[in-house]
């Protein structure tokens, strides 16, 4: 698949760009600052896409990921990126953050399938099975709605240049389009989602005292990536005519989400780090008593 802008604009728009980015990603990168806000974000694309693997992994081992992973931080995590893969489509986002904004929600639903098919599996209930399909199907659906709503929308020409950023508004102070507006408050739930998905998490790690059946390296690659993109947002120089503070305006609801969850995840690490031993001596229980 082959990543063109769509529109109108061509590179003479660009001055001193570089002509790659601008072909593939259809970003105007016209300085180091702007390339290295590219390539941090592919990084932490890489990043968040891989993140999920390591859980698979280790779910399948352990058999335990209802009693490991909180229910409510696997819906927080779903919601948080369903509102990220609405707000691409209102944003009228690049192919490429609308492809990775599907990935991972359906990264998200294999991770909730595999919590219930475990938490069934270990706890079996004759109607298991019926709300477990019920369940897929309509979370799959109010992720397709979204897709099949802005078929239209995508396969009609955009005019003018489009930025990686999400939500990217035109040069200048100008106040929030309606559309704009409306983005805005799902990036925020976004955000909002993002964070509190985290608390029952940390919760749970506390009243079982281990991290027994969850992959550290799920959220080292989440924090790595939020990392990346928070340093991709910050050093990508504002649209012509743009103050810096509108710029950060602009992107505050995914600056908070990013850089904001690194403090909850580094208090996950911390418990990585003080229930290690818990997890070693229950390995290491006899199997029987006596």
């Amino acid at each position: 698949m082959v990543w063109k802008k769509l529109g109108s604009g061509n590179f003479s728009s660009c001055p001193n760009g570089s002509q790659w980015i601008w072909d593939v990603f259809g970003e105007c990168a016209q300085d180091g600052w702007d390339e290295a806000s590219v390539g941090l974000g592919l990084i932490s694309i890489l990043c968040f896409a891989a993140s999920t693997f390591p859980q698979y992994i280790k779910a399948c081992k352990t058999g335990n990921m209802d009693q490991a992973l909180s229910l409510w931080f696997l819906l927080g995590w779903i919601g948080g990126d369903s509102c990220n893969l609405i707000g691409s489509f209102l944003a009228d986002q690049l192919p490429l953050q609308t492809y990775t904004a599907v990935y991972y929600v359906l990264a998200d639903l294999v991770m909730l399938s595999l919590y219930f098919h475990y938490k069934f599996k270990n706890r079996p209930s004759p109607l298991s099975a019926p709300i477990n399909s019920l369940l897929l199907f309509t979370l799959g659906l109010v992720c397709a709605t979204p897709l099949l709503s802005s078929t239209a929308s995508m396969a009609a020409p955009r005019e003018g240049f489009q930025g990686r950023k999400l939500l990217s508004v035109e040069p200048g102070n100008k106040p929030f389009t309606r559309q704009e507006i409306i983005g805005f408050v799902i990036g925020s739930i976004s955000s909002v989602l993002y964070l509190f998905s985290r608390l029952p998490q940390i919760h749970t790690n506390f009243l079982r005292k281990s991290t027994q059946g969850i992959s550290y390296s799920l959220f080292a690659l989440v924090m790595l990536g939020n990392t990346l993109y928070g340093l991709s947002v910050l050093l990508k120089n504002p649209e012509e005519g743009q103050s810096e503070g509108s710029y950060l305006l602009h992107h505050l609801p995914w600056l908070v989400g990013s850089l904001g969850v690194l403090l909850l995840d580094a208090i996950i690490s911390i418990q990585f780090l003080v229930y290690r031993n818990a997890a070693t001596s229950t390995e290491h229980q006899p199997l029987l008593p006596g």
